[in-house]
């Protein structure tokens, strides 16, 4: 018999196999029923691993409350007080074991160092009599529960500095083709090239990774010279390293070599990525063009040079998937008006791409972002299934948890953005993502000390500074409140003139401001015959609930489509319709009616996906939403 018996509902498996697994690690024997012997019937092998069982862990969510198994073993383990409770997807547990302490893992992707991970350690380690100091060693903060690997830029030694793109390159190279060929979790590139040159020292402990690679490269005339090396965190041992020397037209079977090597080390499997013959000043193109950022500047740039080395080299997949990412990205800093023709090159450029690399991640994400989400999202969601599970770690990862909660799935948009985070944490995209899903399931006060970094760490971001606005509104902070509205004086915030103006009025409001606010609201609706979703949210948060119903009613949702918007593409803010803290419009039944023009309703009724909201509002959401299905629902593409 074992030390720990597992339930779970089905829809979980993967959870419990991970706990299991975490406790099987720390010396314990665990049993879930994914073992259960043939020969026997069902209900006695359950019965006598409950009852041999020193520990219960019952891994809660919506499935596992609805589930009689799971309920009958979690009050046979309450009974004979051994029970240890998690939720994964933070639904609200069944009566009485809203009760009883339960951990949060909501967003857990193995890390030792999470305070509901360290509770279940010493629940268990309690009921079991049996922590032995290898246990608690292995419990404890800092050490990564699993293979975590930062791979560093390498080190330019060819005699022209303005090589460091090169190496720059070939390093990312090494990362992408690790995350496509292995299932090795590892830290984004735009944490781990934080650490160069004497930060590298620094890499392993501030990145909180197992393993780090780290080489250099000398690179002279049509000759490559590559060294790498792969050290042990927690020890400092070697455990491997190795020298390369190639010609620039063999490189692609270089970093094949040097990541099947860095697998075969990590005790991984690998899957070697067909090698292209490029020539190499059409690879020095393709690498100059990584994105480092999203300014319209660079992408114009990235895009000349990759338009040219797809030209010389049409077979070359990864120069035409980073073509229509960088595309698609550019997309929208341009007119309403040149948009639908942008849109074509975009396809483009995704198709020729998949067409040699049916998986590629950077053309699946470009194809996504032609998705408008406003009456598309079944579409916008097959796409994102295909992003989902296509292998790699590319930069479309950042964006799926604010896809998913553009359809009210909060608490899973959050976990993906949490695992995102958690391998990239000084990205800043990652960074504002999990801050916007941490502020949209309620949790306001982790989201503000992110917020806070990325204003100290990148001063001239505006998205930060809104954000950080909004959720100290949100908390009640008017001191800090009144802190940013000054800076707000000094910034340059344009396009969050919404956001400031909804937060004086909730600073100070008074029915003279609120009114204030109304008149501005009807007046910009007037004049443009349109409303951004975020303004009827703001309205019904500030008292005006039928005002905004009336102008939903009536109005066009989202963005005019001319070259006046300021928001452009980002006015299709969906997500703002299922902030927790913000609930005045979703509890009235007439949201269902805004949903339905949005695309919202004909989404949740085809794909059974329902919105965390779904058995929270005061009415029964799922008859509304049938009852709404003769609604027209509003058509926009740009």
């Amino acid at each position: 018999m074992s030390d720990i018996f597992i339930s779970y509902a089905r829809s979980t498996a993967v959870q419990a196999k991970q706990i299991g697994d975490a406790l099987r690690a720390l010396g314990y024997t665990v049993w879930r029923d994914d073992e259960l012997p043939a020969h026997r019937a069902y209900a006695d092998v359950i019965e006598a691993q409950l009852r041999a069982a020193k520990a219960v862990v019952v891994i809660w969510s919506a499935d596992a409350a609805g589930s009689e198994w799971v309920r009958s073993e979690a009050d046979r383990a309450r009974t004979d007080r051994k029970l240890v409770q998690v939720t994964v997807d933070g639904s609200v547990l069944p009566m009485p074991f809203d009760q009883i302490q339960c951990a949060d893992l909501v967003a857990w992707t193995g890390n030792s160092n999470v305070a509901g991970w360290r509770a279940v350690v010493a629940s268990v380690a309690a009921l079991t009599g049996s922590a032995s100091d290898t246990k608690v060693t292995a419990a404890m903060p800092g050490q990564p529960a699993k293979i975590i690997l930062a791979v560093l830029p390498f080190d330019n030694l060819s005699t022209d500095p303005d090589l460091q793109f090169f190496s720059d390159g070939v390093s990312e190279e090494i990362i992408h083709r690790l995350s496509r060929g292995t299932d090795l979790k590892l830290i984004g590139r735009t944490s781990s090239f934080q650490f160069r040159d004497e930060r590298k020292a620094e890499a392993a402990r501030s990145l909180n990774c197992s393993h780090v690679l780290d080489g250099s490269i000398r690179r002279a005339a049509g000759r490559v010279r590559i060294s790498a090396h792969l050290v042990e965190a927690s020890s400092g041992i070697t455990l491997w390293s190795d020298r390369f020397d190639c010609s620039l037209e063999d490189i692609f079977s270089v970093q094949d070599d040097i990541s099947e090597n860095i697998a075969g080390a990590l005790n991984q499997a690998f899957l070697r990525i067909s090698s292209q013959v490029v020539d190499p000043a059409v690879y020095d193109l393709y690498l100059r063009a990584s994105l480092k950022s999203y300014a319209p500047e660079e992408l114009r740039t990235n895009v000349g040079l990759l338009e040219v080395a797809t030209e010389r080299a049409p077979h070359f997949a990864e120069a035409w998937a980073r073509l229509a990412f960088a595309r698609a990205w550019l997309r929208f800093y341009q007119p309403f008006a040149e948009r639908a023709a942008s849109g074509a090159n975009v396809e483009h450029a995704a198709e020729r791409a998949l067409a040699f690399d049916p998986q590629n991640f950077d053309a699946l994400v470009a194809k996504l972002l032609l998705v408008p989400p406003f009456g598309r999202f079944v579409e916008a969601d097959a796409a994102l299934d295909g992003l989902r599970q296509a292998p790699g770690m590319g930069d479309g990862k950042k964006f799926i948890g604010y896809l998913m909660r553009n359809v009210g799935h909060l608490r899973e948009g959050l976990a993906e953005d949490e695992r995102a985070y958690l391998l990239d944490p000084l990205d800043p995209m990652c960074a504002n993502s999990v801050a916007l899903a941490r502020v949209a399931v309620g949790r306001i006060d982790e989201a503000v000390p992110v917020y806070e970094d990325l204003m100290t760490r990148i001063p001239d971001m505006s998205f930060p500074f809104t954000s950080l606005l909004r959720a100290k509104a949100l908390l009640g902070d008017w001191d800090r409140v009144d802190e940013l509205l000054e800076l707000a004086k000094e910034r340059p915030l344009r396009e969050f003139v919404d956001t400031l103006a909804f937060v004086r009025t909730k600073r100070d409001p008074t029915p003279e401001n609120i009114g204030d606010w109304q008149r501005n609201f009807e007046a910009h609706v007037s004049k443009t015959g349109c409303v951004d979703v975020s303004r009827l949210v703001y309205a019904a948060h500030l008292g005006l609930v039928e005002k905004a119903f009336e102008i939903a009613e009536t109005a066009f949702l989202g963005p005019a489509g001319t070259d006046e918007d300021i928001m452009g593409a980002d006015a299709y803010r969906t997500s703002m319709l299922f902030l927790v803290r913000m609930p005045e419009l979703r509890n009235d039944r007439r949201f269902l009616r805004l949903c339905a023009r949005l695309g919202l309703v004909e989404y949740w009724l085809t794909t059974g996906k329902w919105p965390d909201c779904v058995d929270e509002v005061p009415y029964d959401f799922r008859a509304a939403c049938e009852k709404a299905t003769d609604i027209p629902k509003q058509e926009f593409g740009f």
